[in-house]
């Protein structure tokens, strides 16, 4: 299910007003876009999935090489926000066996930035090595996403809507005259919006 229903993008639409005729088109456009996006910040695919990113509320089980370098407190997750941290193995060897779990009170969690971070008067630590960690979390958005975060989704769908009659074309006659036609890729006001949306490991 998407982030955006198929009403709000006809906000961006008024050519088509309160017609349900493309209803179906506009639904699969909003999903693709919304997948779209999810790559674009980093997000990995959740654990029902093995290739197709989400912005939804999912269940991730993420294989994690360690903590931050400068802060062996904090783990930087590939996905926020969080709503739940499930479990968490810390095992060098890789068993990830119920000895190896982690206190998840011993843990507190930045769900907007993604991440997890020990607390410093408990005995518990963040292991480094290849995929020593194992984090079982829920995170994504559910409910009511944030509004610029919608605005950018119903950006960009309405432009690939409306050139959608234009695709493969860099410029067409019109009038008599060749008119260049603007760039398919993500307009530069959905990045703009979406930067503070990126995971902080991604490097763009």
């Amino acid at each position: 299910m998407s982030l955006v229903s198929v009403a709000t993008l006809r906000e961006y639409l008024p050519e088509i007003g309160s017609s349900t005729a493309a209803d179906t088109e506009l639904t699969a456009l909003i999903l693709r876009v919304e997948t779209f996006i999810a790559r674009w910040l980093g997000y990995p695919p959740p654990s029902s999935s093995s290739d197709t990113p989400t912005l939804n509320s999912s269940t991730y089980v993420l294989y994690l090489d360690g903590p931050l370098k400068d802060d062996r407190l904090v783990l930087q997750l590939p996905v926020k926000p969080i709503s739940a941290l499930n479990s968490i193995h810390s095992d060098t060897e890789r068993r990830y066996e119920s000895s190896s779990l982690l206190t998840l009170s011993n843990i507190d969690i930045d769900a907007v930035n993604g991440r997890l971070i020990i607390k410093p008067w408990t005995s518990t630590a963040f292991d480094s090595g290849y995929r020593s960690l194992k984090v079982n979390v829920t995170a994504g958005y559910d409910g009511t996403p944030p509004t610029d975060l919608v605005h950018a989704i119903c950006v960009w769908c309405s432009q690939l809507h409306r050139q959608k009659q234009n695709q493969g074309k860099e410029q067409i006659s019109q009038q008599g005259s060749s008119v260049r036609l603007s760039m398919k890729s993500m307009p530069s006001e959905v990045k703009e919006i979406l930067y503070k949306f990126r995971v902080p490991l991604l490097v763009l």
